[in-house]
């Protein structure tokens, strides 16, 4: 822990006064950190073009790494919607009265908390404003490929807690080009309250295997939409649509298609009508292909393997399976599914239900595109991550779920009987 050891020191430090600051010097930061970014557009502009300028417009990486004015002062308005939020902290529940004894539970900040994400730049503003909101220190470990657009995001956060009166060990991002870093931060017990990481499978595994010290598990998305045989077929597609090819990088971006077989034949053909104008390449079970190559360019139709179920593509790729009911559906998702989004699009009520009940998965859907899954869309003002699992928080997760809570307990000098 040698390297990373100073750095923690710092954040552990800090934690003493970020976790008590008014909710008025926290949201000081926040409006500062907003203006920054809009001040600051062509600055990030210029240093974030150095990071894309090495990645072929192919490259599902470079739309993860672009930046442009608009996604900026996207990035600015969830900021805005942050500041627009209750504060998470402080906030008192569960009263009751026992025994001589007044209790309730009141909630407070988490302490400190490492990122690792892989290379989207939104990401350092969408974790520092929330982890600020809840009153958090923040370690960010980002992927190297977005070096510059960090140094150049880090100055403005900086700015932003340094004109606030907060210290700027706040947040305070780990060196993206060290890898070996990561290992130390996840067993840095003592220093670090809870690590989430954000990207794929790998880093998943990675961080399941080696952490020392509690972990959330977020990001890895690997989506189903099932269009179920009462569906409205052309709302279907365009969901379909909506769901794979909008902005197909992203973890709640839908992966495997699954139909119904009774509605195959004239569905297939409709929504192929819509992927084929961005070029979606199908993997399609046998039946889904035996319909699709009428209908469907030969060289973007391939025959699906095994392992194109449960694969998070993050491109414009989508796996295509026939399947016999809402039943096979369900089973189908509780074997592939990394229990993130998945959705089913029917008018059947009794489907909806079913569905609704047994599919394990953060976000469950009825009739909507997996695109919606996002802290923003959900009113969490931003998300740090979309929590995979089952402990504490799960789906997007907001300043709420950034915070933990403490029995506040109250007696007159009294002894249990």
């Amino acid at each position: 822990m040698n390297h990373l050891l100073p750095l923690l020191k710092r954040a552990k430090t800090a934690a003493k006064t970020v976790n008590v600051l008014s909710h008025a010097k926290r949201q000081q930061a926040l409006k500062n950190l907003a203006a920054g970014l809009r001040h600051n557009v062509h600055t990030l502009l210029r240093a974030n073009a150095k990071d894309v300028a090495v990645f072929d417009h192919t490259d599902p990486m470079r739309d993860r790494l672009l930046l442009t004015a608009e996604r900026i002062h996207g990035m600015a308005s969830e900021i805005d919607g942050l500041i627009a939020l209750p504060d998470p902290i402080g906030q008192t529940y569960d009263a009751r009265k026992r025994y001589g004894l007044t209790l309730h539970r009141k909630r407070v900040p988490i302490g400190v908390v490492g990122i690792i994400y892989e290379s989207r730049p939104n990401v350092t503003t969408d974790v520092t404003g929330i982890c600020i909101k809840s009153g958090n220190v923040v370690l960010l470990k980002g992927g190297k490929e977005a070096m510059h657009s960090y140094n150049a995001l880090m100055k403005i956060i900086h700015q932003a807690l340094t004109n606030a009166g907060i210290t700027k060990n706040a947040v305070q991002m780990i060196d993206p080009t060290r890898r070996e870093l990561v290992t130390e931060l996840l067993t840095a017990e003592g220093y670090i309250d809870l690590v989430i990481p954000r990207g794929g499978q790998g880093l998943i595994h990675f961080v399941r295997a080696t952490a020392t010290v509690p972990v959330i598990e977020t990001g890895a998305g690997v989506c189903h939409t099932f269009v179920d045989v009462s569906a409205n077929l052309k709302k279907s597609a365009a969901v379909v649509f909506n769901a794979k090819t909008q902005r197909p990088s992203v973890c709640n971006a839908l992966d495997t298609l699954l139909v119904h077989k009774k509605i195959a034949r004239p569905f297939l053909p409709l929504v192929a009508d819509l992927l084929r104008s961005k070029n979606v390449e199908i993997y399609a079970d046998p039946d889904s292909h035996a319909i699709l190559k009428k209908h469907y360019p030969r060289k973007l139709l391939k025959k699906a393997r095994a392992t194109d179920f449960g694969r998070e593509f993050l491109s414009q790729r989508l796996s295509v399976k026939t399947v016999s009911g809402v039943e096979e559906a369900i089973t189908h998702i509780a074997s592939y599914s990394s229990k993130h989004s998945e959705s089913i699009l029917t008018n059947t009520a009794a489907h909806k239900k079913l569905f609704q009940e047994l599919v394990d998965a953060a976000v469950v859907y009825t009739n909507a595109s997996t695109r919606f899954s996002d802290g923003a869309v959900f009113g969490l003002g931003s998300e740090i991550g979309i929590s995979t699992q089952k402990m504490h928080a799960r789906g997007p997760m907001g300043p709420a779920e950034m915070t933990t809570y403490k029995w506040i307990v109250t007696g007159n000098y009294t002894a249990r009987p």
